[in-house]
């Protein structure tokens, strides 16, 4: 499958994302969407989904709420928002582009498939959307830098969409937590692999005495990631760019085990 320029010409851009329509990192998405002219439609989810993954909500109805000139809001998983815009909100004229984000935090290593910005962009590709998952990573909740994805976000956006990527791929791209003129320019990464300490486990006991725990991740590594990751091209202070598959496929063990399993 080759690679297709994606047309920016009065593009129809559908954004959401996993924070909730609220989120600031929703807002600055629409500005970096409206930089890119032409139409911009928002559906989001009602509420926060961080971690939702590839989920569908099937147990419970899906409830859409207008929240502006074309802004839908969800109470249901990225993925619903996904299904929804382009299986009703948006059925008449389908989107050009979908844009998932500005998640609050990277989206880097095994968050991939955990995180439900990526999932929402995993969507759209099958939806046969070209789709991109954005993300700013940083280090204190209190101060993201969030300037650095709304200044380069359209410039990384056009660049992709200039060169295009196969229908069966979905792009990633995290914004490294520096401010906006310190970015080092745009680097293509592989997935990453954390590192199993940066894992939290935080145990609490509730007002009856019962245990409770959050999970969570640490900001700052115990080790340097390896280079050409997505962890240590933001770690670098650069954009860092990650075309995702979606055949989750492992070539080498297929064809290893078809001489085994095949003849029985």
């Amino acid at each position: 499958m080759t690679d297709r320029p994606i047309d920016l010409r009065n593009p129809r851009i559908l954004v959401t994302n996993d924070d909730g329509i609220h989120a600031p990192g929703l807002a600055v998405l629409e500005r970096i969407a409206a930089e890119l002219g032409g139409e911009v439609w928002v559906v989001a989810p009602d509420t926060e989904q961080s971690g939702a993954s590839h989920s569908l909500t099937l147990t419970m109805p899906l409830r859409i709420r207008e929240d502006g000139a074309r802004r839908f809001a969800v109470r249901g998983t990225p993925t619903d928002c996904v299904m929804m815009a382009v299986n009703h909100i948006m059925k008449d004229r389908l989107p050009t582009l979908l844009l998932s984000g500005v998640n609050r935090g990277g989206n880097l290593g095994e968050d991939v498939t955990y995180s439900g910005t990526i999932a929402a962009a995993m969507e759209g590709t099958l939806l046969k959307l070209p789709s991109i998952a954005l993300s700013q990573t940083y280090l204190d909740r209190d101060y993201v830098t969030w300037e650095t994805a709304a200044k380069h976000g359209a410039s990384v956006i056009r660049k992709l969409c200039a060169v295009g990527w196969p229908e069966d791929v979905l792009i990633n791209v995290n914004f490294p937590n520096v401010e906006p003129d310190q970015v080092v320019g745009i680097r293509l990464a592989t997935q990453g692999r954390r590192d199993l300490s940066e894992l939290m486990i935080d145990a609490r006991v509730d007002a009856r005495g019962q245990p409770y725990y959050w999970l969570g991740f640490r900001r700052q590594r115990e080790q340097k990631a390896p280079p050409g990751t997505d962890l240590a091209v933001v770690d670098r202070g650069a954009i860092a760019v990650t075309p995702l598959h979606l055949d989750l496929t492992h070539g080498p063990t297929l064809a290893a085990m078809a001489s085994a399993l095949e003849d029985q």
